[in-house]
Parts: structure tokens; sequence; C-alpha cells
């Protein structure tokens, strides 16, 4: 696993403290009961700040598992470059 996949896990446990590693790297939001417009708000937020990045408030709705948010970090480019 790589750098970036263990601080994307770390900031979905800040937000979902009750859930394994496994349990993260397999969720969306349907899976996730606490997965709400709320906790995708919060999520967005530790995310952005952790890998500097802005979400676009469009897209946010389809950030709706581990993996989107992976791939979405993964093309983005620190805020500011």
């Amino acid at each position: 696993m790589s750098e970036q996949d263990n601080r994307l896990l770390n900031c979905f446990a800040s937000v979902f403290p009750g859930l394994s590693y496994e349990d993260i790297r397999n969720s969306n939001a349907e899976s996730i009961g606490a997965w709400d417009s709320l906790s995708s708000v919060t999520l967005a937020a530790v995310i952005q700040e952790e890998f500097n990045v802005e979400i676009d408030p469009e897209v946010l709705p389809h950030l709706d598992s581990f993996e989107a948010f992976r791939a979405y970090v993964q093309q983005e480019k620190p805020a500011g470059e």
C-alpha cells in the first residue's frame, strides 16, 4: 500500500473511527450507515487539508467511496501549483 493510500485511510478513519482499514478500503456511501452529506463534507475538508487539494463542490456528490476519493486525489495537483 502506498504512502498516499495510508494517508487517505487515516483521513477516512478520522471521520469514521469505528471502521477497520479493510472496511474503509471496501467502503462506499451505502455501506457505511454514518456516511451522510455532513460526513461527506467533513471527509472532503480533512482530505483537502491532508493533501493540499481543492475538491470541487460539484464533484463531491460523485465522491462516494474510498476508491473514488483515491482516484480524485491521485489526479489532482496540490492547491497553488
